[in-house]
């Protein structure tokens, strides 16, 4: 198989991943006199920060997605590949991925962050995540099926174990799907299922630091964890989930918790990509870059977004896991590129933090900016026009505020189905007959 990519006179840019910063540097360089070559496993974009809201119903899957063909249909000089990268071969300038070997000028690694369960196998293989749409859809599915089987299951602690919810991981993404998930059990699934006591249900948070949000402001954690006892959800501070067995999350503190539902939000790792010198390799699986975003020990190979580590005196520890930092650096080394055509010297990546901010339901976020704190009501409506503004699309963008407009006044979300691909669906059928066969 051939990667079929026409050879140029132009340089030759090869982008892995297209998320927040492989999108932001091919764009700016979609009409330069570069070869723009986008690689990723999907033909799509995804905006990651909304993915729990696929997984709650609120919005379905290509709300969120964009392909890749359609953002670039006036950028002749930009190239779309689907596949899976196996290897960089940086002594040939070569990439080797399942498509076949494409050559390159200068390389840009963008491929983020995976879960990092820090080597609990026990949990990763039972634990639902959530960085991809796939993964959001199949949490969507597991807890619909949950509760379609506590409306035919008459033993209590079989039905609690279907109701319940464990998150582990106190962060943005803990906080927003449990706040999200309390509201369904308030106001939605006592409705869709007239015959289940939603009062036994409970959304339990786990964090493993002192306080939900833990990075951001005193009154931001303080706030944060008022929304969410107001909202019902058990929230337990300074406690790990050590062990899930598929009904029971075992806890430091030696409790346990009557749960089939587990869902991991406490942490990341850097993707791995085979051919990386390990010398370039720093802390949380993440390469070591320069102030230009260069990789460690490489001239012409480069990391940008999640994935990259830029340690300076201000910076200590590395830019944080922002979508605003990754845009930002795909910005910046898309003008450095152009600059390094015309001969003239790149430009340091400087970050400028324009604030922070997460919700917890309806009415209720926090927002951090340089200049000012608050919370409640209007803090909801900033959290969501900058999604909205993030997102890429117009029709998406009026998607998303459609269904958030009738959530808000119906509170309802609307799109609560169980769609499975049918190869799966016959997978179930087949392990019912050998069932009925066996018995």
């Amino acid at each position: 198989m051939s990667p079929n990519i026409p050879k140029t006179d132009q340089k030759r840019l090869l982008i892995i991943g297209g998320g927040f910063a492989g999108i932001a540097l091919a764009r700016k360089l979609s009409k330069s006199p570069f070869q723009v070559v986008l690689l990723d496993r999907n033909n799509y974009h995804q905006f990651q920060p909304l993915l729990y809201q696929v997984s709650t119903s609120f919005l379905e899957a290509n709300a969120i997605s964009f392909p890749f063909r359609k953002i670039f249909h006036k950028s002749p000089n930009t190239i779309i590949r689907m596949c899976e990268v196996e290897e960089i071969m940086s002594a040939q300038n070569l990439v080797k991925t399942s498509i076949g070997d494409i050559e390159y000028d200068y390389l840009v690694i963008a491929i983020g962050t995976t879960n990092n369960f820090f080597g609990n196998q026990h949990i990763a293989e039972r634990a639902l995540s959530m960085k991809s749409v796939s993964e959001a859809l199949l949490i969507r599915n597991s807890i619909l099926e949950n509760f379609e089987l506590a409306v035919l299951n008459t033993d209590p602690e079989e039905r609690k174990g279907l109701l319940n919810i464990v998150i582990v991981g106190g962060g943005p993404t803990g906080t927003e799907i449990a706040g999200t998930l309390a509201e369904m059990q308030k106001n939605t699934l006592p409705k869709d299922y007239p015959e289940v006591d939603f009062s036994v249900m409970k959304i339990h948070l786990i964090e493993g630091s002192p306080n939900v949000l833990n990075s951001m402001a005193p009154v931001s954690k303080l706030k944060a964890h008022q929304y969410l006892d107001k909202l019902g959800v058990d929230t337990r501070t300074n406690t790990q989930v050590k062990d899930f067995d598929g009904k029971y999350a075992y806890l430091s503190d030696g409790s346990t918790i009557r749960a089939n539902t587990l869902i991991w939000a406490a942490g990341v790792t850097g993707n791995t990509l085979k051919g990386i010198d390990p010398n370039a390799m720093g802390k949380g699986n993440r390469i070591l870059v320069d102030e230009f975003c260069k990789v460690k020990g490489y001239s012409n190979i480069y990391a940008i977004g999640d994935i990259a580590l830029q340690i300076t005196e201000t910076t200590p520890i590395g830019h944080p896991q922002l979508a605003a930092v990754a845009m930002a650096q795909g910005q910046n080394l898309a003008h450095n590129f152009l600059r390094i055509l015309k001969g003239q010297e790149p430009l340091p990546f400087k970050f400028f933090n324009k604030g922070v901010m997460a919700t917890v339901g309806k009415n209720r976020a926090v927002v951090e900016l340089p200049f000012l704190n608050y919370q409640g009501f209007f803090a909801w409506l900033t959290w969501m026009f900058v999604h909205l503004f993030l997102t890429i699309g117009v029709k998406n963008r009026l998607i998303i505020f459609i269904n958030w407009t009738w959530s808000y006044f119906t509170k309802d979300e609307s799109l609560r189905l169980i769609i499975r691909p049918k190869t799966m669906m016959k997978m179930d059928e087949t392990l019912k007959t050998t069932e009925s066969a066996i018995n």
